[in-house]
């Protein structure tokens, strides 16, 4: 592969070095299913990326989000829509390995396309190949670390062949998944954010707290994630979890909360959107940003869309 080819940022993630803010989207799935009437089978955006409507969708979607960026003068995280994207449920959905490679090579390639037209040199964006679990986000897996790398070995590889400057453990509810996957990206040379998501107690499903959850990732990857993140939880349901002065925490580069704060088994119940307070959100944000100066990728999650995120810009900025 030649260097052109690779992750403009792939070596020097920008969002690693100084103060500046980055943004990130919201809740894929919940706006396109909720804001724009499109019916996700299995939640999975990524079909979207097969015909010219549906990529027009993704690209509404994401224009959403990257004005708010330019305007506040920020950074953005670009996710690619590839959270389903892995094997087991693009077998449910029809789609064999040579189909999900070229799936979540179309994923990139839409994300480099709007890095050309939106980005500029005060507002870098980062294509990140967002990789989720293999099995249901609310309920805790059941692989070991060996067997999670081999598996998601074939997403982060299509990845590492194309312009993503990264990829990203997203809503990962066990240790041992996440450690697969930082161990495939490791293995590609590829940098490797990690997300975890909680239950309204601040655990992961199993039990496990944010803080041994980092810290058995990195005791079992010999540190390589870049940098951790905690989404899909509303922060009352985090916030008590996280503690100034502890090491940890200074691995804990961003947030991209839920807009309501309903457990998941709540919300896996809920036929109609729960977007909460935008500014309520904002402000929790505020409040956490400022106690751990360390956030500042800075995102949503269900339920979430570009109000959301405009409003976690101007109160974060403001406070910056």
């Amino acid at each position: 592969m030649e260097e052109k080819d690779m992750g403009k940022y792939r070596k020097n993630l920008p969002q690693m070095t100084g103060d500046n803010l980055f943004l990130s989207d919201g809740g894929m799935e919940t706006a396109l299913i909720f804001l724009q009437g499109i019916d996700l089978a299995h939640f999975a955006s990524f079909v979207l990326l097969g015909n010219e409507d549906g990529r027009k969708s993704l690209t509404r979607y994401y224009e959403d989000f990257l004005p708010i960026a330019r305007s506040g003068g920020a950074g953005f995280v670009l996710d690619t829509a590839t959270w389903r994207a892995n094997p087991d449920w693009g077998q449910q959905l029809g789609y064999d390995l040579p189909a999900l490679k070229a799936v979540n090579e179309a994923a990139v390639e839409l994300c480099a396309r709007l890095r050309g037209k939106w980005e500029m040199p005060a507002n870098p964006i980062v294509i990140n190949g967002a990789i989720g679990p293999r099995g249901d986000g609310y309920k805790a897996g059941r692989m070991e670390a060996a067997e999670a790398e081999e598996y998601h070995a074939f997403q982060v590889g299509v990845f590492a062949d194309t312009e993503a400057d990264m990829v990203s453990a997203t809503t990962m509810n066990t240790v041992n998944e996440a450690i697969g996957i930082a161990r495939a990206a490791k293995g590609h040379d590829m940098p490797c954010a990690v997300s975890f998501t909680v239950e309204t107690d601040g655990r992961l499903a199993d039990g496990t707290s944010l803080r041994e959850a980092v810290e058995r990732t990195d005791e079992g990857t010999g540190g390589s994630p870049v940098y951790y993140m905690i989404n899909c939880a509303h922060p009352t349901h985090f916030e008590q979890a996280l503690k100034r002065g502890e090491g940890w925490i200074e691995r804990v580069y961003g947030i991209r909360a839920n807009a309501s704060a309903k457990s998941h088994a709540e919300l896996d119940e809920a036929t109609e959107l729960d977007a909460g307070d935008p500014l309520d959100l904002a402000r929790h944000y505020r409040r956490l940003t400022a106690s751990f100066p360390s956030m500042r990728v800075l995102g949503g999650c269900c339920g979430t869309d570009h109000r959301h995120i405009q409003q976690i810009c101007i109160q974060c900025l403001e406070a910056a």
